[in-house]
């Protein structure tokens, strides 16, 4: 995500106290806390900043509208506005028309409101564009000009990212429910039935149990990665600070996951180096979690007679971990360390099944998202995997990327920071 910035736009001339005159007070009080030292201003005291400076300061966009007649709608006029009012309607000069920069009907009905009513007005509207914006608008009457003009404070706030938490959190309890009612339905149906037609038929009875036991394993299994997923992110704005041999723990996951992939029909191919080296900043459990997660994914997609390898890099740039391994392969970065210094240790995990379109992969890490069309077995995953992946490799500071072409197979690479004084730079191969 980039953000872009602007130079702010110069105030209107205003005589110093003019703001707090409209508002009935000259200067901004400021409460200091009742117990302990004050080094500030105590209460009751008045501070040095006129009320205009601590207005102008405000992160959200402030304005003060005046109008002369309820008829004239052309004359509603901006009489003052804070620099995140500038900067948001990009004003310039004083007295600008109110429907030059606020354009939607319902603000203006409220402005209207506080300016020839007196009545509180609240307004939440959506801005298009590029990307929705969504906003909410406070309207409050002020005192009358000694020239009859009418004056209203508009308060203005962007909720576009409350709103998209809010969304979220809806898509996620839907996929989570939808998720778990699937294999409840099955539950009860065969419950049903073996208590029907089928109670005195051994094989039906048989063949009943172990699907409901498939199930039962599933929701175990959802449950267990919504829990864990829950963990993580209210972690994850804390780093790591523990030291973890990168190469032991691997070879730890794959000596647990080779009767699966031996199971499956899968050859594991191994290159993780001489232990010791590869020493990285991170906690050991979470990092046991990522390896897992990838192989096991690599397992179901790879196929039977398929191959899955796990190779181990030292000493790499973030440039270096996520360069291309194939030249014709779609690869893309899931996630950028924000500050990519130092070196890394990369480990990449690779398999033999079908591979990814290019237009799948942006999708890779959202919750309970699955490539449609791919088969991975019987052990339909809970679509987590790669989401718990993501917010791991956040917490490590480090990083997440996918390299693929159809018909050849996909690559994960993670890539962690070597602790202190480890490993030096190396070429990725």
């Amino acid at each position: 995500m980039s953000v872009s910035r602007s130079p702010p736009l110069p105030a209107p001339a205003f005589p110093r106290g003019w703001l707090g005159g409209v508002l009935g007070r000259g200067r901004a009080a400021v409460v200091a806390p009742t117990a302990g030292p004050a080094p500030g201003p105590v209460l009751g005291v008045a501070s040095e900043a006129p009320l205009e400076e601590v207005i102008e300061a405000l992160p959200d966009p402030v304005m003060v509208v005046g109008a002369l007649e309820p008829d004239d709608y052309a004359g509603r006029r901006i009489l003052f506005a804070n620099l995140a009012a500038r900067d948001m309607f990009r004003l310039n000069g004083e007295h600008v028309l109110l429907v030059s920069a606020v354009r939607n009907p319902q603000v203006l009905d409220v402005v209207d409101e506080a300016l020839f009513k007196g009545w509180l007005g609240e307004a939440a509207y959506e801005a298009g564009g590029a990307q929705d914006r969504y906003w909410r608008a406070w309207a409050r009457p002020l005192s009358t000009a000694p020239n009859g003009m009418k004056r209203a404070l508009l308060l203005m706030r962007d909720e576009t990212d409350s709103r998209r938490n809010e969304r979220m959190r809806a898509d996620f309890l839907a996929n989570a429910s939808h998720e778990l009612r699937t294999p409840l339905a099955s539950l009860a149906g065969f419950i049903d039935t073996l208590r029907g037609h089928a109670k005195d038929d051994v094989d039906a009875r048989n063949r009943f149990l172990d699907i409901m036991a498939r199930q039962a394993w599933r929701m175990a299994r959802l449950i267990e990665d919504l829990m864990s997923l829950s963990r993580i992110e209210l972690n994850e704005h804390i780093a790591p600070d523990g030291e973890v041999d990168l190469a032991l723990t691997a070879a730890d996951v794959i000596d647990a996951l080779s009767p699966q992939a031996r199971e499956a029909g899968v050859h594991l191919d191994l290159s993780l180096g001489e232990r010791g080296l590869a020493v990285v900043t991170g906690d050991r459990d979470q990092i046991v979690q990522v390896v897992q997660n990838l192989v096991d994914n690599a397992i179901k997609y790879a196929g039977r007679s398929g191959r899955v390898s796990v190779s181990l890099e030292i000493g790499l740039t973030a440039e270096g971990a996520v360069s291309q391994r194939k030249t014709h392969a779609a690869r893309l970065s899931l996630l950028t360390p924000d500050h990519a210094e130092g070196l890394y240790a990369v480990i990449c995990v690779a398999d033999t099944g079908p591979g990814l379109t290019r237009q799948v992969l942006p999708r890779l890490t959202e919750r309970f998202y699955r490539v449609e069309g791919q088969k991975s077995g019987e052990r339909l995953g809970t679509g987590l995997g790669l989401a718990i992946v993501k917010h791991i490799m956040n917490r490590h500071r480090g990083g997440l990327a996918v390299e693929s072409a159809e018909g050849e197979g996909a690559a994960f690479l993670v890539y962690f920071p070597l602790a202190a004084g480890r490993g030096s730079v190396t070429k990725a191969s």
